[in-house]
């Protein structure tokens, strides 16, 4: 299994980040082992002191493909989840200010979780999908998949 992220595609967010919004989408790896499904727990790991959350539209790839032409991207997908893309953004700071990778900030163990997958189908519109993140039944994140860039 692979797991790929796409970073900077929620433009307000790179801005609240103080951060540059690229033309081409910014790519980036998280192991197998940073997935958390079945709603077994997240644990804070202990080389960070800024762990960082955001919710994520997690799509999951059912067809073999390479170079598709966006036009046709959404024969490649079958399935919709929630997901909570963990980040410990002091070691990411760092990284950056170095020019080095950010998966030592992203694809740390459980720093991955996932809902269940709901078909497409059972969408209306995908891209007018409204999601939220609720901490202690304190909205902290919200947000719609219109929102995304790419």
């Amino acid at each position: 299994m692979k797991i790929i992220c796409i970073a900077k595609n929620y433009v307000a967010h790179a801005k609240e980040l103080n951060s540059d919004v690229p033309e081409k989408p910014v790519f980036f790896m998280k192991p197998e082992s940073a997935l958390v499904t079945k709603n077994k727990p997240f644990f804070y790991p202990d080389f960070s002191n800024e762990i960082h959350y955001e919710t994520e539209i997690v799509l999951n790839i059912c067809r073999l493909g390479r170079h598709i032409e966006q036009r046709f991207a959404h024969r490649y997908y079958d399935k919709i989840a929630l997901g909570i893309d963990f980040t410990a953004r002091d070691i990411q700071r760092d990284c950056v200010k170095k020019g080095l990778p950010w998966e030592a900030a992203k694809a740390f163990d459980y720093s991955a979780p996932v809902s269940k997958f709901i078909p497409k189908a059972n969408f209306d519109d995908i891209f007018n999908i409204d999601f939220s993140l609720k901490i202690n039944d304190n909205e902290v994140q919200k947000g719609n998949t219109k929102d995304i860039d790419r």
